[in-house]
């Protein structure tokens, strides 16, 4: 049925209103598949603003709403700001004129809380194209638990005032919650007797934490305690949220809380159902007639690298020599997920529910159960295990000539890390000594990566080199420091074999023509790309873009600013569309290599970039100057890698050929040059199709409900980065709680209005010296230099610049930390310094008094300067 058909029989209802059952009912659907797909239908259709979900199983045809049609309804999810307002940014899908955040002013919130999907109704368009509006409904509430601290009240009237300091003088019953999570500004009310969870917390498999947590602890005084609460009465514009506590997590400051408050926080599932993990028990065997009915490639020395403390290994990977020298072959065998995780079962609904896994820095929460992630799914050494394989023939150039993909079945001769098979490749003695009979394949995959990396090189593929922060941690699990990632040629070579084989992969299901699920990354908007021309010209650089055609516009972010300040919005002239290709950025980002402004350009350059996510549609990879692109490597821990195995199995067992060659010819996408193209993975046939040929029939998977999930991955996908990336900047600022006072070695990474954002030299820990903190002199944001400089003697602050500076403040609750700059790294540039009328005395009206030895302070500094 058609969204359409299913807009009609909604509207023959009484008052256009039809419950789940009712159309259950009406339409005959049979099984679990039809229903399930009415429900995506149902939801796709509510975010896109077509239906209003009015309860739980009821919808009803979206109408005029205080003169609106839904013409001037959008949905999307809501983000809060600290200080009451808020966004709301379209779902996708809901057409370009559409892509701008909405404005919501505190007064017209409605109820709605940080995150939930929403139906806004947008005012009339104002003079300087700013769109507002208004919450009209709440469509789902995403936060039917929030974590926060508990703090007692000391009064029934407490139990209404806003987030405060904590109380003092408790009394023993009710309280409130203040949300972890500074964008809920309202505080949840915990009504008498309900602050103590209903039953005792027993010892429980469910915190996702180590031995730590086999006896959950009983806590008499929750004052100050991180809570888990259930939402029991939804906010009004008059009244506070309710709850109950339903766990105690603990103190902030124990260990394996700050986990805890993340995963709840984000609400990422960490539970596995029952008959979840009973089904995993199942089907969790290896069965020998499937062993036999694949090709063996048990008897090659194929091998797994990762991480040190991987424990599910989804790829291994082979190079060998091709006879005659006509050059290597390349085998990416990928975990075959599929055949244990049937579709429409527990176990994929509840992988689908959580989308991918979730990496913190000493644990994670998997996507399957351990019975499948770290066991018969994972490749490990010496035991056989199955696969589904892209084989590549690739020429002496690193060209990929030709590929076929496989069911197969491997026994992986070795499970080795990226910081062995860095060891090899350096010379190490020990390591080469102790892997013998793998060292020349592992300078055999050294050399072919070279290669295959300087081909996407040529193409324009862009490679930002951005270091991550890896979190220490002592023998007795106690944070120890922060480093920096190290991307050696260990780390490089598996990423290249995973490149192609993604992109054979999706190639050869585009030229089928089947519908699938693609990695898309989307040209970059042509403001953002002005932007980003304006901060890259006041470092001296450019995209090299040249004279274009431009419309005035505003951004939103100086829209904010106006209304902050009430002055009128910057306008800025932006392009109707930018001819920017990924060449541009590669070249750029080659430019700036080694350079003092490097990292602050090179994530400025990743800013101005689009998002990269999922979609059923293919548009190409921008950043990787690829025609076509799909994940296709990963399956215990992304669905949508699970998805696309599905699908590839589909044919592989119905009889159709999965080889294809590769065309040398060079292939047009829609973000180059007309004088450009790419040398993607581009299938060629000996017969070319001819037009309609290709695939027919029922597909896989039907292409509504791969949109579906495609959204879903993505919003999984972000969900999870912004966990991961929460607790490490939370973990940063507990680590440096007790280091308050003590200097630090620095390198100024970007300066703006606010003031300073440095990166300590020795930590990889970043904070913010606050541009009024600088006393020294009256220092003024210049936006055109991208620079601080002081207006009377003329010190600069510049990207790039080494300073020393001290640590005065931890916000903790907002996860900042605040510094100032010691006297002695402060750097003096530019202007000299301006003479000093003498008085008639003949005295420097700035002299020190008389019998003072002491000369003034910035003559000193200069001095040693």
């Amino acid at each position: 049925m058609t969204d359409r058909e299913l807009l009609a029989q909604i509207s023959r209802s009484a008052a256009g209103k039809s419950g789940y059952k009712q159309l259950v009912r009406e339409l005959g659907l049979g099984g679990g598949r039809e229903r399930r797909l009415l429900l995506e239908q149902l939801a796709r259709m509510t975010a896109r603003g077509d239906l209003v979900k009015t309860d739980r199983e009821h919808w009803s045809i979206a109408k005029k709403s205080g003169g609106g049609t839904r013409d001037n309804l959008v949905a999307g999810r809501l983000d809060l700001h600290r200080d009451g307002y808020g966004f709301v940014r379209p779902n996708a899908r809901q057409g370009s004129q559409r892509e701008d955040d909405v404005f919501i002013p505190p007064d017209e919130i409605n109820g709605a809380m940080q995150g939930d999907q929403v139906l806004v109704e947008l005012a009339p368009p104002r003079a300087d194209g700013r769109r507002l509006g208004r919450i009209a409904r709440i469509l789902e509430r995403r936060n039917p638990t929030v974590v926060g601290v508990f703090h007692y009240a000391r009064s029934d009237r407490e139990m209404g005032d806003k987030p405060g300091s904590p109380a003092t003088g408790l009394r023993r019953g009710g309280g409130k919650v203040v949300p972890f999570d500074d964008r809920m500004t309202q505080h949840i009310v915990i009504p008498f007797g309900q602050e103590i969870p209903q039953s005792a917390q027993p010892a429980t498999p469910h915190r996702v934490l180590g031995s730590e947590a086999a006896e959950a602890p009983r806590y008499d005084d929750l004052e100050g305690l991180v809570v888990d609460v259930e939402i029991t009465s939804w906010p009004t514009p008059s009244r506070p949220p309710t709850g109950r506590v339903i766990e105690v997590l603990g103190d902030p400051d124990d260990f394996g809380v700050d986990v805890e408050m993340m995963i709840r926080k984000h609400q990422l599932p960490r539970v596995f159902p029952d008959k979840v993990l009973a089904e995993a028990r199942t089907v969790a065997f290896l069965d020998d007639v499937e062993v036999d009915r694949r090709r063996d490639f048990r008897g090659l020395p194929i091998v797994t690298i990762d991480g040190e403390t991987a424990k599910d290994f989804d790829d291994a990977v082979l190079v060998r020599e091709r006879a005659h020298g006509a050059g290597y072959e390349l085998q990416v065998h990928i975990a075959d997920v599929a055949e244990y995780v049937g579709a429409g079962t527990d176990l994929d609904l509840e992988a689908r529910l959580r989308g991918t896994s979730v990496y913190f820095p000493d644990r994670a929460i998997p996507m399957l159960p351990q019975e499948l992630s770290t066991d018969i799914c994972s490749l490990r050494p010496n035991q056989d295990r199955l696969v589904l394989s892209c084989i590549m023939q690739l020429s002496s150039t690193g060209r990929i000539e030709n590929f076929e993909i496989v069911e197969g079945v491997i026994r992986s001769a070795e499970r080795m890390t990226y910081t062995a098979v860095h060891a090899i490749l350096e010379g190490d003695p020990e390591a080469r000594t102790r892997y013998a009979s793998l060292v020349a394949d592992f300078e055999r995959m050294r050399h072919l990566a070279g290669l295959m990396n300087k081909r996407r090189e040529e193409r324009g593929s862009i490679d930002f080199d951005l270091p991550e922060p890896v979190i220490e941690f002592d023998e007795n699990g106690q944070m120890r420091g922060v480093t920096k990632s190290e991307r050696t040629w260990a780390n490089r070579l598996i990423e290249e074999f995973m490149l192609a084989a993604n992109e054979c992969v999706a190639a050869w299901l585009e030229d089928l023509g089947v519908p699938s699920l693609y990695r898309i990354h989307e040209k970059p908007e042509p403001r953002r790309v002005v932007q980003f021309e304006e901060l890259a010209a006041s470092f001296g650089y450019s995209l090299g873009l040249g004279a274009l055609p431009v419309k005035r516009i505003q951004t939103r972010g100086d829209r904010r600013d106006a209304q902050r300040s009430g002055r009128p919005a910057r306008t800025l002239e932006v392009p109707e569309d930018i001819a920017v290709t990924p060449k541009m950025y590669q070249k750029l980002a080659a430019r700036i290599e080694g350079k003092p402004e490097e990292r602050i350009l090179s994530y400025l350059m990743l800013r101005s970039l689009s998002q990269a996510r999922y979609s059923e549609i293919n548009e190409g990879h921008f950043a990787l100057a690829a025609p076509t692109y799909t994940h296709f490597t990963s399956p215990i821990r992304r669905y949508p890698d699970l998805i696309v195995h599905r699908i590839i199995k589909t044919f592989l067992r119905t009889g159709v050929e999965a080889r294809a060659e590769v065309a040398e010819d060079r292939h047009a996408s829609p973000w180059t040059h007309p004088h450009e193209a790419l040398k993607g993975i581009v299938i060629h046939r000996a017969k070319p199709r001819k037009h309609g040929e290709g695939f027919h029939g029922e597909p896989p998977i039907p292409e509504a409900e791969l949109a579906q999930i495609a959204d879903e991955s993505s919003q999984a996908e972000r969900r999870a980065a912004e966990a991961e990336r929460e607790l490490v900047e939370w973990k940063k600022v507990r680590f440096m709680e007790n280091r308050v006072g003590e200097e630090f070695a620095a390198l100024v990474l970007n300066p703006t209005k606010y003031g300073l954002f440095v990166e300590l030299t020795d930590l990889f820990v970043e904070g913010l010296v606050p541009i009024d903190t600088l006393r020294d002199d009256h220092y003024t944001w210049r936006e055109n230099t991208h620079e601080i400089i002081g207006d009377r003697w003329g010190r600069r602050f510049r990207a790039g610049d080494r300073v020393q500076v001290i640590l005065v403040r931890i916000l903790a609750q907002e996860r900042r930390l605040q510094f100032s700059i010691a006297e002695e790294g402060i750097p003096l540039t530019g202007k000299k310094q301006p003479k000093t009328p003498k008085s008639k005395a003949g005295k420097r009206k700035d002299a020190p008094i008389s019998g003072s030895k002491k000369k003034p302070r910035h003559t000193r500094k200069q001095k040693r300067r």
